[in-house]
């Protein structure tokens, strides 16, 4: 069934979907990674393809930026395509002095600024995580691979340009990493009693001047890329 936001038909998207923010990264992902890989989706140039990797069938399809874009194509692909696993494969802003550009941060779980889970109208806070068995199949890939990885919390927030030091205190509370996503994936998964991941690579730091370009965020993330695809085989 197509949605407003995706022409694709039932069918059409695998079991396991890789996600990235950037529909150029998706599309760099299908053309080198993927073989007989096909487009399913061009709406609103949300670029979804479905390919095979090492003889399993795996779907990538960016997600766009923010919490409200993420919220929606996940909804869809959890709630009417059967989608049964999710790996956001994105970037994030560093935040602990351990942490490296193009580190790999595999988000275990989330604080959030956002009020997504309002909707909800839940007592309490609301902090769903990754699952677990695609958590440990990630980190013992990275670990196979020799990949630099760190495991932990992240603080997805609806702001990108932040005023004064707002993350501090989650610094100091040993936050690793900053990004705008995690959170509505992790609470649509839930929701729907799905499966979800976040493996982030470190594309600046916020507390020192360090940065990718643009063109290393659109095809330089190999490591990330690397890890989500072995781990998606073996769901």
């Amino acid at each position: 069934m197509a949605t407003p936001h995706n022409n694709a038909k039932k069918g059409d998207i695998a079991k396991t979907v890789l996600m990235p923010g950037d529909p150029l990264r998706a599309k760099y992902i299908a053309e080198n990674f993927l073989t007989d890989a096909v487009c399913f989706n061009e709406v609103r140039g949300m670029l979804g393809f479905t390919g095979k990797y090492k003889g399993k069938t795996i779907s990538v399809m960016a997600h766009g930026m923010g919490i409200p874009s993420i919220g929606i194509y996940t909804y869809e692909l959890y709630n009417f395509y059967d989608v049964e696993n999710i790996i956001r494969i994105g970037s994030c802003g560093g935040m602990q002095d351990d942490v490296e550009l193009k580190d790999i941060i595999i988000a275990m779980g989330f604080h959030t600024d956002s009020n997504y889970a309002a909707q909800y109208k839940l007592p309490g806070t609301f902090s769903p995580t990754a699952n677990y068995n695609m958590l440990e199949k990630a980190v013992n890939v990275a670990k196979e691979r020799g990949v630099r990885y760190h495991v932990g919390n992240v603080i997805t927030s609806d702001v990108f340009y932040q005023e004064g030091n707002a993350y501090e205190k989650y610094k100091d509370y040993g936050t690793l990493g900053a990004e705008m996503e995690t959170a509505a994936l992790y609470m649509n998964a839930a929701v729907a009693k799905k499966n979800a991941l976040s493996i982030l690579t470190v594309s600046d730091h916020i507390y020192r001047k360090e940065e990718l370009t643009a063109e290393e965020r659109q095809t330089g993330f190999g490591d990330m890329i690397g890890v989500a695809l072995e781990t998606a085989i073996l769901l």
